[in-house]
């Protein structure tokens, strides 16, 4: 898959490598393409520099890992996403998110011109992006969206990036929820002292 990464920092980093590493070809888009944060990712031949418009217009998947705050900015610097699947891993944390808004993934659906936004990559830290094995297994991830087109191409690349499963948990009324599922994880590892290394698995009998 073409995939453009707005946002270079942990997360968008850490899938750029994983994602890079399965023989997809990633578009990091950048404001500053001489100076921004993950710059060594282009070790990688799989992996170009470009503007974000750019990134956005040479690929078919788009995955924002923005701070959430500057949601509506970045989704308004896109460019035309008509027909694109845009992936949102960013978070409301303590209210630091777009004003107006419960969840960032509606913020993007009001200001572009995709339909296929889905959330995908929230629910846990970013070192179990680059290592998401635990012992015998690996973690699974959680997406929520009305784009079923979305959701079949997240769950297959959190698959490509080492997890074991995703599932989806319902439509766009579940945005909220994959952020609240989120904070759940962040108050467990910082707040109640677990530390990052923890994860979450869905088992079955």
């Amino acid at each position: 898959m073409e995939i453009a990464i707005i946002g270079t920092g942990n997360v968008g980093g850490a899938l750029a490598t994983k994602w890079a590493k399965s023989g997809h070809q990633i578009h990091l888009g950048v404001q500053d393409s001489s100076n921004f944060k993950g710059d060594n990712l282009v070790s990688n031949p799989n992996t170009t520099v470009h503007s974000v418009s750019e990134a956005v217009k040479i690929s078919e998947v788009i995955l924002i890992a923005t701070p959430a705050k500057a949601a509506i900015e970045v989704a308004q610097s896109l460019g035309d996403t008509s027909g694109k699947i845009i992936i949102d891993a960013m978070n409301i944390i303590m209210g630091n998110g777009p004003i107006g808004y419960k969840s960032t993934s509606a913020a993007i659906l009001d200001h572009t011109a995709s339909r296929d936004v889905v959330k995908c990559f929230n629910t846990t830290g970013y070192n179990n992006m680059q290592n998401p094995k635990y012992g015998a297994h690996s973690l699974d991830l959680f997406v929520a969206g009305d784009s079923e087109k979305g959701k079949t191409v997240a769950i297959q690349l959190a698959k490509d990036g080492g997890f074991e499963a995703c599932y989806s948990i319902g439509g766009n009324d579940k945005f909220e929820l994959m952020e609240q599922f989120a904070w759940f994880w962040i108050n467990l590892a910082m707040f109640q002292g677990q530390g990052r290394e923890i994860g979450f698995k869905l088992l079955k009998r």
